[in-house]
């Protein structure tokens, strides 16, 4: 089976890209982020005729996950337990679903971009962090040999050869030590992020700005990622990360990250 995540940059803006891509890489689950849509205005139709069911949680024009899956859906959960709120007045914004797709429990996640170090959006980041983890804490916890795949923007750079240039981002968020020990929470709860064990290469990004010919130049972030727990660490026998995706009219600013899985 082959699984991947994607940060779309808004589903109706690249329906088309994406699934073109699906069909051309024959993935058989995608965990989508920031499709900037309510659920109804989702567009399910293309998806379908290409032969995928879709899961999707939004609720205005910013943030969105979704999962397209052609190998069907069970137990599908909008929000993972213990998910904080934010706003005023606060509202669980839709950055998670999970559901199990051809036996494994999939989560297309799209964690909170944290703004600047002194803004209330960091702390409920590093909040939103330490909620998920307690939640994978407890899937692992309840069943040893459970399959989860924790997919999505992860808006944390972990080394700093996840940055382009460690030196302008110092001070600021992605790379601070709070969020990586954050991100670094989920190893030390049992999972495995698979796509670094399968790709170390230092300055493999998986992210470039709009600006300033941030991809020509290759001035990017590798902060899309899956955190897998042992039983489906040990399926996983290759990753891709799509640069390919990046180019060309049209293209969102994440690329696809693709997990090769056998039986």
């Amino acid at each position: 089976m082959r699984i991947a995540t994607w940060n779309v940059n808004s589903v109706r803006s690249r329906v088309d890209r994406v699934v073109s891509w699906l069909e051309r890489t024959d993935t058989d689950v995608l965990a989508i982020q920031e499709t900037k849509c309510k659920d109804e205005q989702f567009p399910m139709l293309p998806f379908e005729a290409a032969g995928y069911e879709v899961e999707h949680l939004g609720l205005n024009q910013w943030n969105g996950v979704a999962i397209a899956s052609r190998v069907g859906f069970e137990d599908v959960e909008r929000h993972f337990p213990g998910q904080p709120a934010f706003g005023d007045p606060a509202v669980v914004e839709p950055r998670a679903i999970g559901a199990t797709c051809g036996g494994v429990r999939v989560w297309s996640l799209y964690v909170p971009n944290g703004r600047e170090l002194d803004h209330p959006h960091y702390a409920y980041k590093l909040e939103w962090l330490a909620r998920l983890e307690e939640a994978a804490s407890g899937w692992l916890g309840a069943d040893p040999e459970a399959q989860v795949a924790l997919m999505g923007d992860w808006n944390v750079a972990p080394l700093d050869s996840d940055v382009w240039d460690p030196a302008l981002f110092v001070g600021k968020t992605h790379v601070s030590p709070a969020e990586r020990d954050a991100f670094a929470a989920f190893g030390a709860a049992g999972y495995t992020e698979v796509t670094r064990e399968h790709v170390p290469d230092e300055n493999r990004y998986t992210y470039w700005d709009y600006q300033q010919l941030a991809f020509p130049k290759n001035k990017g972030l590798r902060i899309d990622f899956a955190w897998t727990t042992p039983a489906l660490r040990s399926r996983v026998e290759g990753v891709v990360i799509d640069r390919e995706e990046r180019k060309g009219k049209g293209a969102s600013d994440h690329v696809p990250v693709i997990l090769d899985l056998v039986d």
